[in-house]
């Protein structure tokens, strides 16, 4: 008032529109029916494309799954387009986590990239089989409170090493979210990067220490489930030393919430073409429908490797 209207005086009136409680004890000033073009949802024109217009900016790519005997270039055009488009950032070849601080016997800590530190464990709900045949590491999704899969717990068998994986952003190394503005989130895009590529990089570099680590006597599986469980599958894909996956539940669109995040990875392809393309590695799926892995299915046809792939519910 002073400085626009020249009026010095005392402001008596600053109260009388401010929204007042919270919840159902919420006060408006103007009722907030008559501050709506649309007094209701319901009211929404049926044809209204402003809450999906992301999608109609850039087509999605539509994947056909791969002939027979055409797997292998099917492949290698899809895997080039996605690492051009999706994970320029992602080395050609991850280099091996180093070991950064050694907490305890079964806790430690792996620098995966410069900068970046990831906490390793090993189970105590397992004990440690005198002659290893596997490697399982479980990877931890961001809200878990249980830090093992219950996955983990089905699948583990007596001669399975098991080791959990808290990536970026998970458990000793998360960061303060607030829901805006996801100040971390948000921030890497500008670099052309997410953290969910971040954490498939961390998976990598994790999976070949742990390789490196046994003398290369091993094979590695990675095993997760929900979100988890589409980074583990895009670390499969990107590293020859993991042997295969162990997933449940994956989101099967990059579309559905919670998803992880890859720049204009829907350019190029979705969950169930990234899971097609794993073959001829071993792959578990539980907890899906089979009807909906149709095309994973036919992928793992096509690269005659049905003998790989297991879908259980």
């Amino acid at each position: 008032n002073i400085h626009l209207k020249n009026d010095p005086r005392i402001v008596e009136d600053s109260e009388q529109d401010l929204v007042t409680g919270s919840g159902k004890e919420t006060v408006y000033p103007i009722p907030v029916e008559q501050l709506r073009v649309f007094p209701t949802d319901d009211d929404l024109p049926k044809d209204q494309l402003n809450s999906t217009i992301d999608q109609y900016f850039v087509p999605m790519a539509q994947v056909q799954p791969p002939q027979a005997e055409q797997f292998a270039q099917w492949k290698e055009k899809l895997r080039a387009e996605l690492r051009r488009v999706s994970f320029r950032p992602l080395p050609e070849r991850v280099q091996p986590a180093k070991l950064s601080q050694q907490v305890a016997d079964n806790d430690l800590r792996l620098e995966t990239e410069s900068g970046i530190v990831v906490r390793l464990q090993t189970s105590d709900a397992f004990k440690a089989p005198e002659a290893p045949k596997r490697i399982i590491l479980a990877v931890r999704n961001p809200d878990e409170q249980e830090p093992l899969p219950q996955l983990a717990r089905r699948m583990h068998q007596s001669g399975d090493v098991v080791y959990l994986l808290a990536p970026r952003g998970v458990d000793t190394s998360r960061w303060t979210r607030r829901n805006p503005p996801n100040y971390v989130e948000r921030s890497h895009a500008l670099l052309g990067r997410t953290v969910d590529g971040g954490r498939v990089w961390d998976v990598i570099a994790t999976a070949r220490y742990l390789h490196a680590k046994h003398d290369a006597k091993l094979p590695v599986f990675v095993l997760a489930e929900g979100p988890a469980a589409v980074v583990a599958a895009y670390a499969a894909l990107w590293e020859e030393q993991i042997e295969g996956a162990i997933l449940g539940n994956p989101p099967l669109s990059h579309m559905e919430d919670g998803a992880p995040q890859f720049l204009n990875v829907l350019r190029v392809c979705d969950v169930p073409d990234v899971l097609g393309m794993l073959a001829p590695k071993h792959l578990q799926i539980h907890g899906i429908v089979p009807a909906k892995l149709e095309k994973v299915v036919n992928c793992y046809a096509a690269a005659k490797a049905q003998e790989k792939l297991f879908l259980g519910q």
